[in-house]
């Protein structure tokens, strides 16, 4: 695949656009993931590439501040874009999108994005069931409910942080995100205990 001229044109809902089903399936049905014991799950970012993004360079550096050895796990990143394994993410579209799921207020479109999410973790899920010895996920919002659905259909394990109690504890109805930011500090802390149990099994 050839990115367009100016790859920023690529600004509609990706989850609906052929580039992301192509590249989805290339990752699904030709790329070779190296097992490790532990799969990490972490949402899309708006900047690009994902690892430049001020979020991913926060989990990255709790990755590294949790995991001395970088062979112990694979970070795979889900969302709009489908399910990337984070080496591809200069791939092309993966790279050369603009999208912020947060900000639409279309209903259909979150629905179909839930529908088509859902299958693109379950595909992923099949694919790595013996990859990964452990799995996490750190998401909130329909991320998380498209996880949710994909781990119930698969059987396979994927533990969801932050916990249900901690989310319903920061919600705040008022804001317009009401489950806050992956970035907040509690969120974090949460995941930072969960990895570090993980680690040790």
């Amino acid at each position: 695949m050839k990115p367009p001229a100016d790859p920023n044109d690529l600004t509609d809902p990706p989850f609906y656009l052929p580039q992301f089903e192509e590249a989805y399936r290339y990752i699904i049905d030709q790329y070779h993931i190296e097992p490790r014991e532990i799969g990490i799950f972490i949402p899309c970012a708006v900047r690009k590439p994902y690892s430049e993004s001020p979020s991913h360079k926060l989990f990255h550096k709790l990755f590294g501040e949790v995991f001395h050895d970088p062979a112990k796990y694979h970070v795979t990143i889900f969302g709009t874009c489908g399910t990337v394994p984070a080496e591809l993410e200069l791939m092309y579209p993966f790279a050369h999108y603009h999208y912020m799921l947060g900000n639409v207020k279309d209903q259909k479109i979150k629905d179909d994005f839930l529908e088509i999410e859902t299958r693109r973790l379950i595909g992923y899920l099949e694919k790595t069931r013996e990859t990964y010895t452990h799995r996490i996920a750190y998401c909130i919002g329909l991320f998380r409910r498209a996880m949710e659905a994909a781990a119930e259909a698969t059987g396979v394990k994927v533990e969801i942080y932050p916990t249900q109690p901690v989310i319903d504890k920061l919600y705040d109805a008022d804001c317009p995100f009401p489950e806050g930011s992956l970035s907040m500090q509690a969120y974090l802390d949460e995941f930072r205990a969960a990895l570090t149990e993980m680690r040790e099994r």
